[in-house]
């Protein structure tokens, strides 16, 4: 994989791909390449946002390695590059989703949508039509049984909360101790 400076010239970036493919050839030979244009890169290598991809697929002997790598190391124009060895009778991998190579000033425009859809508020709920005729107490009590609530008692050495006095009492009067049974 060979990641080239966008900001190179077509001719630069066209010698170095002639000549990565001769040092494979002088000593193996390439299977498959792809070039997969101008990416977005997803982090920054020289300060460069974006890259041009080039896949190289080849075989080839150890010292074709050794010289492919020194030769990449310190060539212009090449920002990055990386040497994966594949197993046999992996498939050619498919080429990337096309993402074409925009102009500087042009903002994307999945990210556009995508940012303006998040920062939409939120739609108002849609409000249930009212029904023409309440259902009778009776009626729904047959259809739905009751929801059982779960009360759980109070543990025996907490003392309950008091509650409203009925008319005629006094709320300070001590409530008497109930027994759990």
């Amino acid at each position: 994989m060979l990641l080239l400076d966008p900001e190179a010239t077509d001719d630069r970036r066209s010698e170095i791909l002639r000549e990565t493919e001769a040092l494979i050839a002088a000593g193996g030979e390439v299977t498959n390449q792809q070039d997969w244009g101008t990416r977005r890169m997803t982090f920054e290598i020289d300060h460069r946002p974006e890259a041009a991809y080039h896949l190289i697929q080849f075989e080839g002997e150890p010292p074709v390695l050794e010289r492919l790598r020194s030769t990449l190391r310190i060539a212009d124009g090449v920002l990055r590059f990386r040497v994966i060895k594949v197993k046999p009778g992996t498939p050619p991998p498919t080429p990337p989703r096309s993402e074409s190579r925009r102009d500087e000033h042009e903002e994307p425009e999945g990210k556009v949508a995508a940012r303006a859809a998040a920062d939409a508020p939120d739609p108002p709920p849609a409000e249930a039509p009212a029904p023409a005729e309440a259902p009778a107490p009776a009626a729904a009590a047959e259809t739905e049984p009751p929801a059982a609530e779960a009360v759980e008692p109070a543990p025996p050495d907490v003392p309950e909360p008091a509650a409203a006095a009925p008319e005629g009492e006094s709320a300070t009067e001590p409530t008497p101790e109930r027994t759990l049974p």
